[in-house]
């Protein structure tokens, strides 16, 4: 093949190939740019749920981080008490992670009017309304629980969730250390009036002081999910034990039990034969597994008698506790 020819078929050759070239390296060189991070990806997620929140979150052992609301604004009375927060008027919200998302669940304390503005604004943000009811009987004024939960963009949630809670008159700013009394240092409280050392013995593992209460938790042995979704017990699937004290030696409790179906008739009869008054009995999720129901009580006794009336129910239920009294 004369020369000129072969130079003319490679001129060609070569332009067919460029293109082809160029294509090839395209994808290649696209695999080495950075894709934009997806929202809050390189960001603390929780210093910017704190902000929308207007108040900073305690991270779990487990990862989910939980928000408290205490209703410091409501003088609520129930048979003489006045009852504080820490007992019965805290609203929570428990954010746990699920990648960039979070799955959220709660229970707000509110007043019979405030429920359906809050609810209102829930609903137009996503969230869902797991369960409305009481908690307390005979409370003046009476204060119903809203349980919520949520799944999304963590930040988006939170702001929602402001938003809602600021058609009540739950307080939306966190007290300021300036606020605390002069004895109250950073994680400090105030002595009890109880004898915490016999109340850890009977109910067999040790309570926390929060705020003029004296609290247990009881985590459930089996794993439990809601939705296909783990539910820890900072999700609000533990047993919940509240002490507070009112006369020497005595002490209003209340809290709920976390019981499967077969449990709650042994528990209730548990109860009332202890003297404890059963206020409540419910559902706080829709698409729990176990199904799970939520048995509230309340008494003013004696505060071991209280114990040991409790610790029977306690023991008609599976569980997790560290040692036995």
């Amino acid at each position: 093949m004369p020369a000129d020819q072969l130079k003319s078929r490679r001129e060609a050759l070569r332009h067919l190939l460029l293109p082809l070239a160029v294509a090839l390296a395209v994808p290649a060189a696209a695999q080495t740019t950075p894709q934009a991070a997806p929202p809050h990806a390189n960001a603390d997620r929780w210093t910017l749920v704190d902000k929308s929140l207007g108040r900073t979150g305690t991270t779990q052992p487990d990862g989910v981080r939980r928000y408290g609301f205490p209703r410091s604004d409501l003088n609520v009375q129930l048979d003489g008490v006045a009852i504080k927060p820490a007992l019965a008027l805290g609203s929570w919200a428990a954010f746990h992670p699920m990648g960039n998302e979070v799955m959220v669940m709660g229970d707000l304390v509110l007043t019979h009017e405030e429920v359906n503005p809050v609810m209102s604004r829930l609903l137009a943000s996503g969230f869902t309304i797991t369960a409305l009811h009481n908690h307390l009987l005979r409370s003046v004024p009476a204060t119903m629980y809203m349980h919520i939960g949520g799944h999304g963009d963590p930040v988006k949630l939170a702001t929602a969730l402001r938003e809602a809670l600021a058609a009540s008159r739950t307080p939306l700013t966190a007290p300021s250390r300036d606020s605390q009394p002069p004895s109250a240092g950073a994680g400090s409280s105030p002595p009890l009036a109880l004898d915490t050392a016999a109340l850890d013995q009977l109910m067999g593992t040790k309570g926390k002081p929060n705020a003029g209460v004296y609290q247990f938790s009881f985590p459930r042995a089996e794993r439990l999910t809601d939705g296909g979704v783990p539910a820890p017990a900072p999700m609000g699937t533990a047993t919940a034990i509240n002490f507070q004290p009112t006369t020497p030696g005595r002490a209003a409790i209340t809290g709920d039990f976390v019981l499967t179906a077969v449990e709650v008739d042994p528990v209730l009869r548990a109860l009332r034969a202890g003297g404890i008054e059963v206020t409540a009995l419910h559902n706080h999720m829709l698409d729990d597994q176990p199904r799970l129901f939520f048995m509230h009580f309340w008494a003013n006794d004696d505060a071991t008698k209280l114990a040991r009336g409790l610790r029977a129910a306690l023991d008609k239920t599976n569980v997790a506790r560290p040692g036995a009294g």
